[in-house]
């Protein structure tokens, strides 16, 4: 007898399928011909899916839909066991970030353009918008936005080698360090000296970090950090580990930038 299933359910009976033929997320997503941050928000229960994609996914797992739809639905766990081991061969990283230092400084640059002179902007909240540029650009294009590599720290995600790009921007007059009284507590704050190469970043690059800054840059140093602590990137992460950028994929609302529920994909 068939049933209703939730999202849920059909994620997770998608999910016991794929393990048991020794699929990885992507590999599935091509034959289905979707993207692979959508099917993962379909494992998730995260995101709908139509017919035509639950048809697609029962030619390529070779399940019938009466059998996938009925309440005694099961997969053997002996096989799913062994499809596990192998899936976590083939389920790995797809685009490991490789650090554009030009592209980070004019990244960098801009932010403080739009938002030096706002009295709450020190080194947390610029952080955070640097993670937040990053990591949004990622979930929505699956490409990476500077390649800084982030690492989870008690307040919150930081890029790593910022250190070491600040003091070179220092260095050739980009950018200037000051130290300033912000309620009653001592903030570290940036002045820019240059102006951005706006030629080094895409339109759509430029978007994404206009609409963070939109977003976020009014928020003290407090309100972004606990934000922060709630994205899944970071939650899934260990202490002083770095950040994987395959998270976002698992994000929910209102972290998640991208529309899963109506993308289709020709491939």
């Amino acid at each position: 007898m068939n049933i209703k299933l939730s999202q849920k359910q059909i994620g997770q009976r998608i999910t016991e399928l794929r393990k048991m033929k020794g699929l990885s997320q992507e590999g599935l997503a091509k034959s289905v011909k979707i993207s692979r941050p959508s099917l993962a928000q379909i494992e998730l229960g995260h995101r709908g899916v139509n017919i035509f994609e639950l048809q697609q996914l029962s030619l390529v797992l070779n399940f019938s839909l009466d059998d996938f739809m009925s309440k005694n639905f099961s997969v053997s766990q002996d096989v799913e066991d062994k499809a596990e081991a192998k899936s976590e061969k083939t389920d790995e990283r797809i685009s490991v970030p490789t650090l554009q230092v030009k592209k980070f400084k004019n990244v960098l640059l801009y932010i403080l353009e739009r938002c030096a002179g706002k009295p709450n902007v020190g080194e947390t909240v610029l952080y955070k918008l640097l993670y937040f540029s990053d990591f949004n650009y990622y979930e929505l294009y699956e490409e990476h936005l500077t390649g800084a590599k982030y690492r989870k720290l008690p307040y919150g995600p930081v890029p790593q080698k910022l250190d070491t790009i600040i003091g070179q921007m220092m260095e050739k007059g980009m950018i200037q360090r000051i130290k300033t009284e912000y309620y009653d507590k001592m903030q570290t704050r940036y002045i820019p000296l240059a102006k951005a190469d706006l030629t080094e970043l895409k339109a759509s690059e430029k978007e994404v970090i206009d609409k963070v800054i939109e977003q976020m840059s009014d928020w003290s140093a407090s309100a972004i950090s606990s934000y922060s602590h709630k994205d899944m990137p970071w939650l899934a992460s260990k202490e002083g580990e770095e950040i994987n950028y395959e998270l976002v994929f698992y994000r929910d609302a209102p972290f998640s930038v991208r529309n899963y529920g109506d993308e289709f994909e020709e491939q």
